[in-house]
């Protein structure tokens, strides 16, 4: 009798649905299978994660087109997870709709607003058609299917519409080919990761001149590389970041 005990899948709490940029970026950065616990916003799988209904979470946090996601900084600082590492994940944005489907018939275009802002180059040639924000990539392309719209087109990734059977009108919209997203994966767990060699600090400095350069001095001083400097406002504290 084989008595090895299966082992048990890691819950991953992820911004979207399945197919979404999220759970690609889950599953690529894990390299197994995994329970994906879908989250509609970045709020709420940060409170599924805070909460115990995720082991990890998989976090959007800039765009090589879009740029940096801020509100997702302040959450970073709301709920003191730890960033046990990253991933850097190509992204490739496809228009999909209904099969049969032609490009005059669109008269809607929806996505994440991250995903729209890095297909702008494409959408602005587009004549007559309205483009709606929704929650995630994957949900807009689920949307059309379920729902047979004729007129409207989802910008999402290729699973997606392998997924939901829908057709690639147009392939790599996005403005940059060389595009890419980095994920943060987080975990309830104080403690740097194995073998870690990079770290993300918080600081306030006072708001007077050199005060920033002060900082700067000391990590030039011990040979630390610096890869990324993001400052966001304080909040109560006018001009102040």
């Amino acid at each position: 009798m084989n008595t090895k005990k299966k082992k048990k899948k890691l819950r991953v709490a992820i911004q979207g649905i399945t197919a979404s940029f999220h759970e690609v970026a889950a599953l690529t950065y894990f390299n197994e299978p995994i329970d994906t616990v879908e989250c509609l916003s970045f709020h709420a799988l940060c409170e599924s994660l805070k909460h115990n209904e995720a082991d990890f979470a998989v976090m959007a946090i800039e765009n090589s087109i879009a740029g940096s996601i801020l509100p997702n900084y302040f959450l970073l600082q709301e709920y003191h997870f730890s960033i046990i590492g990253e991933l850097y994940l190509p992204i490739h944005m496809h228009l999909l709709a209904l099969p049969g489907v032609k490009l005059e018939n669109i008269r809607h275009i929806e996505s994440h607003p991250m995903a729209i802002r890095q297909c702008t180059d494409f959408l602005h040639k587009l004549k007559g058609v309205e483009i709606r924000e929704s929650d995630d990539t994957a949900l807009s392309a689920q949307k059309v299917k379920d729902k047979k719209l004729k007129d409207t087109a989802a910008i999402a990734n290729e699973h997606a519409a392998k997924k939901f059977g829908l057709q690639i009108l147009e392939k790599r919209i996005e403005t940059n080919k060389k595009n890419f997203t980095r994920f943060l994966i987080l975990n309830r767990k104080d403690g740097a990761a194995k073998e870690s060699n990079k770290a993300s600090l918080c600081f306030e400095v006072s708001n007077e001149a050199g005060s920033l350069a002060n900082v700067l001095l000391a990590f030039k001083e011990q040979n630390i590389n610096l890869t990324k400097i993001q400052s966001i406002p304080i909040i109560g504290k006018p001009r102040e970041y």
